[in-house]
């Protein structure tokens, strides 16, 4: 069966494919692919009726060719319309609730229209167009509004027989009516804002795909790929459908639930262990915080290692302090305040670095974990020990031996937490940890590429049993971040969180769990050789530019043919690298810039230059964000370059052994020229003012 038939289909070669509208026209047709696509609808373009717009319900979009003049507007109305068939679909065989479809469709298209660049916005400025005039001024949809107007119903040709809304549509109107990038974005904080004129967040991604980015910024956030945004985009239209039919809570539930048992599978861990989502990896930090404070009545210590390389807003979730100024259920709080419900704690902060910046030794960090466990249990304390596998500058500590010799203090009263954020691990690497009783905490949107943020604690049966038999409750406060859905309902300490469901953290772990899916879908022996592959050039290629530095040592190879060994935890991913000009290092602010005009389209600023250049200076490169770090003394930060499981996954695609190695070359192309655009901005100072 056919999926909606794409509008560069019915295109006819017209004015608008002269030379100074053809990247306009690019641009409109590049954002018209986060459309949802539907079987069986066709989008039909009509030269007879020029100023048509026509829902055929269940068949037909028919646009007439006035508004393909205009592809902005054309692209509201298309959103509209197929918004539409898709509640229309949804609705099965009762269609006397065509209400709900205009509703819906409209909802839909303000959201998506909001979230149009502002270059966008400004070709409509000056449009008299009933749909864009109804969504520009007007805010609150209901039955009622809609009823003062025809046109909605002209679109369709239904004559609404039933003018009113079930109680339980309209959580399904507040849940699902929202584009799906829209709820990329939501039931996170304010990082997860977009500016007005690139559409990117903090961490330089957007909430739909941007495959014109060569894009290895994985130690950090990564936009979501062209494969996951389909697939996830299409859970919403199920969900859309199941909840018509079966309720939304009972919908919304199985749709957790099977989050959480396709995440089991992609890991391999056991029905028995228990998962929580979380909106953010510092979210998962509270929730440590928060069941540490009702499984013990002993004082807190929690002694984090890797201080200096995990989420910076970390220290104030494990003391429990609100860490920015909303909540993922978007309430209004005070940063640094202690949130309602938390006994006070320690915390304990291990840097993996020195005063002057360098790295520590093994021993060393072993001997300060150990002599604050020691100190922390001779208190009378209960020690909470925040092991770092792996950090954003691809570190690791303390070691194997050290968490052995642990069990040897007297009557320690210790739970080890494993920060798995960047998931830089192996099915089998969690699998040990949950057997030694260890809780892992995981982010999908680090090395799997999943958007930022999708977290998740990872609770071993043993402990899950210890907070299962706790008869408190969790911390007041936390009803202003959580929903008691999210947590493992056997357990009586989350019954009063917040009811609803947080459907931006879902939809992100379902894009991640999809790029689980396919990464480990990759023959392991590829896999392994193509990221041997691509890290040694990356290595290679970081080391030869004389204008970077590295912040990495030689670490000692790991045969690849050893499958005991061979390993994503033991094999360097990350790479962190000083930029110099003139042999200094540039100062962090430098870096910081750097790091904006690298993701960039810059070649306004290069008219006149050989055509290599100009196209150097468009290409956009999305790398791992700037990390403080000092440089024989001098304050300065590191970029990164990064492997992703798309780096390999992507290059899988075709199955076919000679084009997956020719794949990955590709990308170690991508790389050279990533570092040929640094020197060429080096090379160019003025960009720097």
């Amino acid at each position: 069966m056919s999926k909606n038939v794409l509008i560069e289909d019915q295109y006819k070669r017209t004015s608008l494919f002269e030379k100074e509208n053809v990247n306009y026209l690019v641009r409109v047709l590049k954002r018209f692919n986060t459309v949802p696509k539907i079987n069986s609808i066709n989008i039909i373009a009509s030269s007879k009726e020029p100023s048509l717009f026509k829902i055929i319900p269940g068949k037909a979009i028919k646009i007439g060719e006035l508004f393909l003049e205009q592809p902005v507007l054309a692209l509201i109305y298309l959103r509209y319309g197929i918004e539409w068939q898709i509640w229309y679909k949804a609705l099965g065989k009762d269609k006397n609730n065509s209400i709900l479809c205009d509703l819906a469709a409209l909802k839909v298209t303000q959201i998506f229209y909001n979230l149009l660049q502002k270059r966008d916005k400004e070709k409509l400025k000056n449009c008299n167009y009933f749909l864009i005039n109804i969504i520009k001024h007007n805010t609150d949809f209901n039955v009622e509004f809609l009823s003062k107007y025809s046109e909605f119903q002209f679109f369709h040709g239904i004559a609404t027989k039933n003018k009113t809304v079930k109680d339980d549509w309209q959580s399904i109107l507040e849940n699902l009516a929202v584009p799906t990038e829209y709820l990329l974005m939501s039931g996170g904080d304010l990082r997860l804002n977009v500016d007005e004129k690139e559409l990117l967040n903090k961490y330089g991604c957007r909430p739909f795909p941007r495959p014109e980015a060569f894009t290895f910024a994985s130690s950090t956030a990564t936009s979501i790929s062209n494969f996951a945004y389909d697939r996830t985009d299409k859970a919403r239209t199920i969900l859309i459908q199941k909840s018509l039919k079966n309720g939304f809570e009972k919908s919304s539930i199985e749709f957790t639930e099977l989050l959480k048992s396709n995440l089991r599978k992609a890991l391999k861990i056991n029905e028995e262990t228990q998962i929580i989502f979380s909106p953010s990896g510092t979210d998962s930090a509270l929730q440590i915080a928060a069941i540490t404070q009702i499984v013990t009545k002993q004082d807190i210590t929690h002694i984090l290692v890797a201080s200096d390389e995990t989420g910076s807003g970390v220290p104030a979730a494990l003391k429990g302090c609100h860490f920015e100024n909303t909540t993922a259920l978007n309430y209004p709080v005070k940063k640094g305040d202690t949130i309602e419900g938390f006994r006070e704690v320690d915390v304990i902060k291990i840097p993996l670095k020195d005063e002057h910046g360098d790295l520590k030794s093994d021993n060393q960090l072993d001997n300060e974990v150990f002599n604050a466990v020691t100190k922390t249990n001779a208190l009378g304390r209960h020690a909470v020990l925040h092991v770092m596998d792996q950090s954003k500058l691809g570190c690791q500590s303390p070691t194997t031996t050290l968490l052995e010799n642990l069990k040897t203090i007297d009557n320690v009263s210790l739970q080890v937490i494993v920060d798995g954020s960047q998931l830089r691990l192996d099915p089998k690497d969690v699998q040990n940890y949950l057997n030694k009783g260890y809780i892992v905490t995981i982010t999908g949107s680090k090395f799997f590429t999943g958007p930022p943020y999708a977290g998740a604690l990872i609770i071993p049966k043993s402990v899950s049993e210890v907070v299962e038999s706790v008869e408190k409750k969790l911390p007041e406060g936390l009803n202003n971040y959580y929903n008691s859905i999210d947590w493992p309902q056997p357990w009586f300490c989350s019954k009063d969180l917040s009811d609803g469901f947080n459907y931006g953290s879902y939809m992100r772990w379902n894009a991640a769990i999809v790029e689980m899916d396919r990464y480990y879908k990759t023959p392991i022996l590829y896999r392994n050789l193509g990221i041997e592959m691509f890290c040694n050039f990356v290595k290679a290629s970081i080391n030869d530019a004389p204008f970077l530095q590295p912040l990495f040592g030689n670490e000692a190879k790991i045969n690849m043919y050893n499958k005991e060994e061979f390993g994503l935890r033991n094999i360097r991913t990350i790479f962190p690298f000083f930029i110099l000009k003139n042999n200094e290092v540039l100062s962090l602010e430098q870096v910081k810039k750097l790091y904006v005009l690298l993701n960039s389209d810059l070649s306004n600023e290069f008219e006149g230059a050989p055509i290599e250049t100009v196209r150097l200076a468009a290409q956009k490169c999305h790398i791992g964000q700037a990390v403080n770090a000092k440089y024989h003394n001098n304050q300065s930060a590191v970029l990164r370059i990064s492997l992703g499981a798309r780096v390999i996954s992507e290059s899988w695609v075709n199955r076919d052994i000679s084009i997956y190695f020719r794949n990955i070359e590709s990308q170690m192309d991508q790389v050279t020229i990533i570092i040929k655009k640094i020197e060429l901005l080096l090379d160019t100072p003025r960009l720097f003012n």
